[in-house]
C-alpha cells in the first residue's frame, strides 16, 4: 500500500484521487435562478442528506480547479437563496451530464439538454419535469471552504416541498428504490447505475455540443429517440456535411437497400441502435439523411 500527503499532490491529481475513492456519490441536479430570472441547471456529486428535522440537503460547488473561477450556481444560490435539487435516473443520465458543459453565463442549460421547465410551488427556480423526485429548498447558508481552486463551498438548503412521482411509489406510498433506478457519480468518466453496477458517459466537449435546442426538428421532436438519445446526439460540435452523409448512405446501401426511401421511424431506430453502441456520428448522418 502507498502512503500519500495530498499536500504533495497538484490540486487536479488529489481530485482524481478523492473522486475515484469516494464512490459512487448521489447526484444533486441543482436547478437556481439569477437576481435577473435567468434559470441554471447543473449537476454536483459533492452531495447528500444531512438532518431529517429540519429536512437538510447539502451540496458544494467547488471553485474550478484550472483557473479558480466560481460557477453560476454559486452565485445565483447567493443571490437568490433557494434552489430544486433534482435527483437523477438512468432515463435523464445523459442529459444531466450535458448540463455540465461550462456554458456561457445566460445560457438556459434546460433547453440545451432538452429538458423541462417546471414552475415550482414555494421557489423561483424551475424543477426538472424529468426528474423522479425534485426537492423544492431555502438556502439556509453557505459555507466558504477556501479560496483556491478546488475549494468547496457548501450550499445548506432546507427542503420545503418535494414532488415524487408516482410511478416509482409502493402500494403503501414508500419509494420503490428499483423503479427509481438512481445513478451515481465515480471517478473520471465513471457513473454508477443502482440496480445494475458501473458504466461510462463521455465528459461534455470543452468546445461545447450543440445542444438539444439546435437539431432538427424531426429528431427533437422524435417520438421514437429518448432523453439519453438526445443527450449523446447533443454533445457533438457540429452536424455532419451534405457530403458525408451522401457517402454514408452509399456505405450502407448493400446492409440496408430500401434506406434511401424508409420511413423517419425506422431510420430513427436504426440510428438508436448506432447510439447503443456509441456511435453518435454515424446516428446522426443516418437521421440527417
Amino acid at each position: 500500500m502507498i502512503s500519500i500527503n495530498p499536500k504533495d499532490l497538484t490540486t487536479a491529481k488529489l481530485h482524481s484521487y478523492l473522486l475515484s475513492s469516494v464512490a459512487p456519490r448521489p447526484i444533486a441536479f441543482a436547478s437556481t435562478i439569477d437576481a435577473e430570472g435567468n434559470p441554471n441547471l447543473s449537476p454536483f456529486s459533492y452531495f447528500n442528506v444531512f438532518s431529517t428535522n429540519p429536512p437538510i440537503l447539502i451540496f458544494s460547488p467547488a471553485r474550478r480547479v484550472r483557473d479558480n473561477t466560481v460557477k453560476h450556481t454559486l452565485t445565483n444560490a447567493e443571490e437568490v437563496k433557494e434552489v430544486v435539487i433534482n435527483v437523477v435516473n438512468y432515463d435523464l443520465v445523459h442529459q444531466m451530464s450535458l448540463t455540465s458543459t461550462e456554458y456561457p453565463e445566460g445560457v438556459n442549460e434546460f433547453d440545451k439538454a432538452g429538458l423541462t421547465m417546471l414552475p415550482s410551488e414555494e421557489v423561483k427556480p424551475f424543477r426538472v419535469a424529468e426528474s423522479p423526485v425534485q426537492l423544492e429548498c431555502k438556502v439556509n447558508d453557505i459555507v466558504y471552504l477556501g479560496k483556491e481552486g478546488g475549494a468547496g463551498n457548501l450550499i445548506i438548503c432546507e427542503v420545503v416541498k418535494f414532488h415524487v412521482a408516482e410511478e416509482v411509489l409502493n402500494g403503501d406510498g414508500s419509494i420503490n428504490q428499483e423503479a427509481l433506478d438512481l445513478v451515481a457519480r465515480a471517478g473520471g468518466s465513471y457513473y454508477s447505475r443502482a440496480k445494475k453496477g458501473f458504466f461510462q458517459i463521455p465528459k461534455p466537449l470543452k468546445t461545447m455540443g450543440i445542444g438539444v435546442d439546435a437539431m432538427p426538428e424531426e429528431v427533437k421532436n422524435s417520438m421514437i429517440l429518448t432523453g439519453n438519445n438526445l443527450g449523446m446526439l447533443a454533445n457533438v460540435e457540429a452536424l455532419p456535411s451534405k457530403e458525408e452523409v451522401s457517402s454514408f448512405i452509399n456505405h450502407i446501401s448493400e446492409r440496408y437497400p430500401d434506406i434511401k426511401n424508409t420511413s423517419h421511424r425506422k431510420k430513427h431506430k436504426l440510428a438508436q441502435n448506432y447510439l447503443s453502441y456509441g456511435d453518435v456520428e454515424s446516428a446522426w448522418k443516418l437521421l440527417l439523411s
